[in-house]
């Protein structure tokens, strides 16, 4: 239980595209259900695939190629992770014509959205729409609608990735995680100071929220 009347500070650098980005946010949202802690979130940028063509790229042959799986691993990835999702209420469909994408418009244009209070609404959204609708999320027109799905301006958010208006911004949150030795996703930090890595499951979200209470008592 947080005992303290100030909100633990939560920054979350992840990645739309990555599946256990989601997966452990659930994890670590249902922990801070369990816990009762006051908190408050700060999502950051980082690209999975900073290379990646305009057009994307095949999701298996990808994982395939990035990784070195073989066909075999990567339906049991997919299986895993689809049952990861389902136990914290997200739901994954991994179609065999599934791509994956450059996220550095779509970083873009979280930053915009957080200028007005909804980067975490949009973040959601973009989640669903990538691994559960399988829409193409560097797509210029497809963030601008759903950018409007959520609300928000649909022509202000297209003039945004048009004029690539917040480019900058996102390479330069994207050198400070750089610089924190940030190289993969997930990766949570409480109060600025503990650090951790991965999808780390309820049970371990809840200890390291318990753990974090005692701290601040």
């Amino acid at each position: 239980m947080q005992k303290s009347n100030k909100p633990l500070r939560i920054d979350i650098v992840s990645d739309v595209v990555c599946p256990w980005c989601i997966i452990g946010y659930r994890q670590l949202a249902e922990a801070l259900e369990n816990t009762n802690t006051a908190h408050e979130i700060h999502w950051h940028p980082f690209e999975l695939n900073p290379n990646m063509p305009a057009e994307g790229q095949n999701l298996r042959e990808h994982v395939m190629e990035k990784y070195g799986r073989s066909a075999q691993d990567s339906e049991e990835s997919r299986i895993k992770m689809t049952a990861a999702g389902a136990e914290v209420g997200f739901e994954f469909q991994f179609i065999d014509g599934a791509r994956i994408y450059n996220t550095f418009n779509l970083h873009q244009l979280l930053h915009w959205a957080d200028q007005q209070g909804r980067r975490h609404d949009l973040k959601q959204a973009l989640f669903t729409a990538h691994f559960t609708n399988n829409r193409d999320v560097s797509d210029k027109a497809t963030l601008a609608d759903i950018a409007a799905e959520i609300g928000l301006d649909r022509a202000e958010a297209q003039a945004v990735l048009d004029d690539q208006r917040f480019a900058q911004e996102v390479r330069d949150s994207e050198q400070r995680s750089r610089e924190r030795g940030i190289q993969s996703v997930p990766a949570v930090i409480f109060n600025d100071r503990h650090l951790v890595s991965g999808a780390q499951g309820v049970e371990n979200y809840t200890r390291i929220l318990e753990q974090l209470a005692e701290i601040t008592e």
